[in-house]
C-alpha cells in the first residue's frame, strides 16, 4: 500500500520566509520529512532592518535560540511600541505600545474609567500614562519585567528591530543542522501533474529535476510557484492601501537609540525608522499616483538622522492578497502569499502565524479539499482585519494637506471596519473579532490616538465613586512610574546583554 504521508517538501526562495518555513518545518516534523530549499545567490532579496512584534520572539523559544545570541547575531534591539508621528495632523504624536494600559475593574474595560476620569478631571493624563511599555519607551528604558511588583499590572511585552539578512542567515543555519538540504539555482520550468494540476516537479537551470509532495512558494513577490505556474490570481486591495512604493536606504544612528519603531507620515505615505545597533534602516512608503519617485527618494534623504550609508533602493507592491494562499499541492508564503505594508511590523509576523497554520492543518498527499478551504478562510480573515488596522491610520486623520490625505479620509471602508469605529466613537467600546491580531488595546490606541473620541463611557464605570476613581487611576500611574524608574537605559541594556561584537 503507497504511504499517503507527506515525504518531500520543497521551498523555493530563501530570504526569511524560505528560511523561517525550512526551520519551523524541521524543527516540529524532523526527520518525517525530506525538505529542499532552492534559492539563487543571483537573485537578491528584500532584506531591510526589521521591525516586529512580540509574536517573534515565540520563534526563538520554539527554535531553541537564546534570545540573546539571536539579537546579538542580528544586530537587534528593542521595540516596545511604535511611534506616529503627523498622522492625527501635522505636530501630532502618540504610541501603539504592546503593553496593557491600566486594569479592567469588574466588567468594564479600563478605557471607560479612564473617560470617566476625563470627564470629571480634564487634568486626568492621557491614555499613555497608565502603559508601562509608552512610559518605557518615552524615557527610552527596558528591562525584561513579567509583571509590576506584586500588582495584578502586567509587565514589558516586548519585541525586536533586527538586521532580517542576519535574522535569516541564523534561521538557515538551524534548519540545516536539522536536516534541511539546499540548493543553489534558478527554477526555470515547473511541471504539472496532467490529470489535477498538482505541481509534480521544479527543474533548475541546472537542468537538475526536483520532485516533491507539498511545494512552498517562498519566491516573493513574483509567486514563482502560485503565480507563475498554477494562475492562483490576486485580489488588489489598493483602494483602501494606496501606498505601490518605498524607497530604502541605511543611515548612521542619532544621538538616540530608542526602543521603538517611529513612523512619521510625510505628504503621500509615511516615512519608518527602525534602530539598530550599528545603523538605522529607514524607509519611506508612497503612493506612486501622488508621488514621483525622485521626490520621493528626496523626502526620505532629508528626513534621516545620520549621514546615509550606500545607495537608496525602491521596491514596488501591490497590496493584497491570493484568492487562494493554499492552491492544491503548494502554499505561498511571505510575499509569495500577499502584501501589507508594514505600518504595524506585521510582516514577519505574517509568515510566522502561516507556517504555524501549516503545521496545525499539515496534510497527506489527497491534500483534503476541506482542510486547504479552511486553511485559506482563516489566512484571509488574518489579513483583512491586519488590512482594516492599517487603513484605520489612514483613514482616521484630520488632514487635508495634500490630495493623497484628502482620498484617504474620504475613501469609503471596508464594512467591518466603518461598523468598529462607529461602535467606538458611540460607545467607547471594543470587541475582539474571533482569531484576529491585533487586541482590543491595539485599536483604543490607534482610534484614541487618531482622534476617534467616544461620546460616553460605560455606565459600569459610573458605579465607582470620584474619589475612588481618582485612587484607581493614581495608584496605576505611580505603579508604572516607579517600575519604569527601575529600568536602565536601553543602550544599557544592550551594552549589557547582546553587545554585536562584529
Amino acid at each position: 500500500m503507497n504511504d499517503p504521508r507527506i515525504q518531500r517538501v520543497v521551498i523555493v526562495g530563501g530570504g526569511t520566509a524560505g528560511w523561517m518555513t525550512a526551520a519551523l518545518l524541521a524543527q516540529a516534523l524532523g526527520p518525517q520529512l525530506d525538505i529542499r530549499l532552492v534559492e539563487s545567490s543571483e537573485i537578491g532579496i528584500v532584506g531591510v532592518g526589521e521591525a516586529t512584534i512580540p509574536q517573534i520572539r515565540h520563534v526563538s523559544q520554539f527554535l531553541g535560540i537564546d534570545e540573546d545570541e539571536l539579537l546579538k547575531a542580528s544586530r537587534g534591539t528593542i521595540k516596545l511600541a511604535v511611534q506616529f508621528n503627523d498622522w492625527r495632523r501635522i505636530g501630532d504624536s502618540y504610541l501603539h505600545a504592546f503593553s496593557d494600559i491600566g486594569l479592567p475593574l469588574g466588567l468594564a474595560a479600563f478605557q471607560h474609567y479612564w473617560l470617566r476620569g476625563r470627564e470629571l478631571d480634564p487634568d486626568t493624563p492621557d491614555l499613555w500614562a497608565y502603559s508601562i511599555n509608552a512610559q518605557a519607551a518615552n524615557a527610552n528604558r527596558f528591562a525584561r519585567m513579567d509583571k509590576v511588583g506584586d500588582s495584578p499590572l502586567t509587565g514589558i511585552r516586548y519585541a525586536y528591530h533586527f538586521d532580517a539578512a542576519r535574522f535569516g542567515q541564523l534561521l538557515r543555519r538551524h534548519a540545516e543542522q536539522r536536516g534541511v538540504k539546499r540548493t543553489d539555482g534558478k527554477v526555470v520550468d515547473v511541471a504539472l501533474r496532467g490529470n489535477d494540476g498538482f505541481i509534480e516537479s521544479i527543474r533548475l537551470d541546472s537542468g537538475e529535476t526536483i520532485a516533491g509532495d507539498l511545494f512552498i512558494d517562498c519566491s516573493g513577490f513574483r509567486g514563482l510557484l502560485t503565480e507563475g505556474a498554477l494562475k492562483t490570481g490576486y485580489d488588489s486591495w489598493q483602494h483602501w492601501l494606496p501606498c505601490d512604493r518605498a524607497v530604502v536606504v541605511a543611515s548612521e544612528h542619532g544621538d538616540t537609540l530608542r526602543p521603538y519603531t517611529q513612523a512619521s507620515a510625510q505628504q503621500a505615505g509615511w516615512q519608518w525608522r527602525i534602530p539598530l545597533q550599528h545603523l538605522d534602516s529607514n524607509g519611506h512608503v508612497y503612493s506612486s499616483s501622488h508621488l514621483s519617485d525622485d521626490e520621493a527618494c528626496a523626502t526620505l534623504l532629508s528626513h534621516l538622522e545620520g549621514p546615509m550609508i550606500g545607495e537608496p533602493r525602491q521596491l514596488r507592491f501591490h497590496t493584497g492578497i491570493r484568492k487562494q494562499v493554499w492552491n492544491r499541492n503548494c502554499v505561498a508564503m511571505g510575499l509569495a502569499s500577499g502584501f501589507i505594508e508594514p505600518l504595524e511590523s506585521t510582516s514577519i509576523h505574517l509568515m510566522q502565524s502561516a507556517v504555524g497554520r501549516l503545521l496545525t492543518m499539515f496534510p497527506d498527499k489527497h491534500f483534503d479539499p476541506a482542510l486547504i478551504a479552511e486553511y485559506n478562510r482563516q489566512t484571509r480573515f488574518e489579513y483583512e482585519r491586519t488590512r482594516d488596522f492599517i487603513a484605520l491610520h489612514y483613514n482616521a486623520t484630520e488632514r487635508d494637506d495634500t490630495a493623497f490625505w484628502r482620498q484617504c479620509a474620504t475613501m469609503a471602508l471596508p464594512e467591518g471596519l466603518a461598523h468598529r469605529i462607529e461602535l467606538f466613537r458611540q460607545s467607547g467600546h471594543i470587541f475582539r473579532d474571533g482569531e484576529e491580531l491585533f487586541t482590543p488595546t491595539g485599536w483604543l490606541q490607534v482610534m484614541i490616538g487618531q482622534g476617534i473620541v467616544p461620546q460616553r463611557h460605560s455606565p459600569l464605570a459610573d458605579g465607582l465613586p470620584q474619589a475612588q476613581l481618582g485612587e484607581f487611576l493614581g495608584n496605576i500611574r505611580t505603579l508604572v512610574d516607579r517600575a519604569v524608574a527601575s529600568m536602565p537605559g536601553h543602550a544599557d541594556f544592550i551594552a549589557r546583554h547582546f553587545k554585536a561584537t562584529d
